[in-house]
Order: structure tokens, then C-alpha cells, then sequence
């Protein structure tokens, strides 16, 4: 197995202090992710001495407003910084701001080819950004069925054309199979077909947003498909537990290191 597994202390562990969460992840031997950096003692996450695999990459923006695009790059510089505390290796970026509840904070049911050249050129500049202070940042794809509905260039089909017009090293592709899975389906020819540009994987089953085995997708064969590619990055566990977050755990490592 050459890739390296990580899971969200967002979402594992939730009846502790999160400095306990991260550490209970750590102790498994796994990295850890985290979301909003803002509401965080990162100083004290950094003393865990746990490996950080990501963290949200801006506070707030978009890719298409004037005001948005400045403070989207704005804040993810400010994200570079906080970033450097805890030596966390991606920073995550969406189409827009989200709000408390996962949901687009400017929505918008579609977009026009000239937002999409708009769109690029931002991500343009935060590759750049990347560049010029050694960051990596990631796209995700997020469903819009579910949990955000409205999100611009939330399709795993919308970020795949983003970042490969791009083709910056600093700018990657954060492919979250849950999400996946519900706009779109067709996993194992996802993943060939984004896999260039692929920074992470992130997993959770459908339904439930919980840990592989619970729901309708087949992550043993996600497993095989990564290995024989020769996929040597990270596959998070961004879901909830069903159960014990140990146990959950446990089956997310039992199907990535079988």
C-alpha cells in the first residue's frame, strides 16, 4: 500500500475536546485532517506531534464575485501561514464560502462559459500562490443533491476540467468519493480519468456519510483500483461513525490496508 491513510477529526470522536480527537487518530498511526483552522489552537494541535494531511484552505470567498475572488485569495494566504504551525501538507478549497451547515453561501444553479474562464483564472492565481510560497492547494467536488445544494463547479466532472486546464503542481484535485457517488457514480473511471491531478482521496459511504462497509459502495474494489494505479498520495476518512469511532476506524483501515 503506498499511499498514506488519514481520517477528519471533524467528524470522529465528537463526544471530545478536539485536542483529544486528534490525538485518538494519531495513535492509530493515521493523519489527521481538520476543517475551519480559524477555530482552532493550532499551536496546541502542532504539540500532538500528529501528522496533518490537510486543513480548509480559505475562510471565505468565491471564485467568481470581484469582491469574493479578493478575499478568497486573501484568506488563503492567511491559510498558508496557519498552515506552516501545524506543517499541514494541502489546504482544501471549494467553488465558494460555505456556511455553518455545509451550504453555498452565494448560490447558483448554473454557470456561464465567460464564469468559467473567471473561475479559472482565480484558480490560476492560487496555483500561483501555491507556487510562490510552497503550498499545495486542492479542489473538491461536493455533491449538490444532498448536502450543498448551489455550490458553482461542485461536480467532480467540473473540478476534473478546472484543474487539468491548469495543470499546475500546486493546484490538485481533492476527489471525494461520497460526493462522487451521488452526482455521479462511476467511480473506478473517475478516479483513471482525474488521476493526474489527484492530491487526495477522500472516502465515506452512501447513504449516511459513514465508514466504508455501512452503505452501497464497493471500497475494496476503490482499494484495488489505487493500487494497481500506483497511487502513492492520501485516502482520508471524511465521514461519521455508525457506531464507535474506533470501530469506524478500524473498517476504513481494514478495506485501505488489506
Amino acid at each position: 500500500m503506498p499511499y498514506q491513510l488519514a481520517a477528519s477529526a471533524e467528524m470522529l470522536y465528537t463526544n471530545l475536546p478536539f485536542v483529544e480527537r486528534v490525538e485518538k487518530i494519531h495513535a492509530r498511526g493515521l493523519g489527521v485532517e481538520i476543517w475551519d483552522w480559524t477555530s482552532k489552537d493550532l499551536h496546541e494541535l502542532a504539540e500532538t506531534g500528529a501528522t496533518f494531511q490537510s486543513m480548509t484552505g480559505y475562510i471565505e470567498g468565491d471564485l467568481l464575485e470581484e469582491d469574493g475572488i479578493e478575499r478568497f485569495l486573501e484568506s488563503a494566504r492567511e491559510s498558508i501561514e496557519a498552515s506552516r504551525i501545524i506543517d499541514c501538507a494541502r489546504l482544501n478549497v471549494h467553488g465558494t464560502g460555505l456556511d455553518s451547515n455545509g451550504r453555498a453561501i452565494r448560490q447558483r444553479q448554473s454557470v456561464t462559459a465567460a464564469e468559467r474562464v473567471t473561475a479559472r483564472d482565480t484558480l490560476s492565481k492560487l496555483a500561483d500562490l501555491g507556487a510562490k510560497f510552497g503550498a499545495t492547494f486542492m479542489l473538491e467536488n461536493l455533491n449538490l443533491l444532498v448536502d450543498h445544494p448551489g455550490t458553482p463547479f461542485g461536480r467532480a466532472e467540473d473540478t476534473i476540467e478546472l484543474v487539468s486546464s491548469i495543470d499546475n503542481p500546486h493546484l490538485q484535485l481533492n476527489l471525494d468519493l461520497y460526493h462522487a457517488q451521488i452526482g455521479e457514480g462511476n467511480l473506478v473511471e473517475l478516479i483513471r480519468q482525474a488521476f493526474p491531478w489527484i492530491g487526495e482521496i477522500q472516502v465515506a459511504d452512501v447513504p449516511g456519510r459513514l465508514e466504508p462497509g455501512t452503505g452501497e459502495i464497493n471500497y475494496s474494489r476503490i482499494a484495488l483500483e489505487l493500487t494497481s494505479l500506483g497511487f502513492d498520495r492520501v485516502v482520508g476518512l471524511e465521514g461519521w461513525a455508525s457506531g464507535k469511532s474506533g470501530a469506524a476506524l478500524d473498517a476504513f483501515v481494514n478495506v485501505f490496508r488489506e
